[in-house]
């Protein structure tokens, strides 16, 4: 979303259960001109008090955790498969995350297009 439109919004990532970046989500956000190597795992903890227009779960994991976020005014979810779970070979599992990568960029411009009201 910063990449895309980081002109109109301002987003951040975190988790339930934070851990290193995933380094298939580097290298297939890489091969789209995304640079995320200095991105690092952060728990919602981090965002707990802050005023945030939409917090979006992406798995139902998380949903499950974090049903209510205290100080968004909408809240949003939205299931990708974790690729990170995805067994095989690096091949296949670049696949996924190639997948995953692809289904939440079309997701981002779904979004924007049904935006209500929560622009920055």
């Amino acid at each position: 979303m910063n990449h895309l439109r980081g002109d109109r919004y301002q987003a951040y990532s975190a988790g339930t259960e934070p851990g290193a970046v995933h380094p298939l989500a580097v290298k297939v956000m890489a091969e789209i001109g995304i640079d995320i190597s200095a991105h690092r795992s952060k728990h919602v903890r981090e965002f707990v008090g802050r005023e945030l227009d939409l917090v979006v779960t992406v798995c139902d994991n998380a949903r499950e955790a974090c049903p209510f976020f205290p100080g968004a005014k909408e809240s949003r979810h939205e299931s990708f498969p974790d690729p990170a779970s995805v067994s095989g070979s690096e091949e296949v599992k670049l696949v996924a995350f190639r997948s995953g990568r692809d289904a939440i960029l079309k997701w981002i411009e779904k979004l924007e297009t049904e935006a209500s009201g929560w622009r920055q």
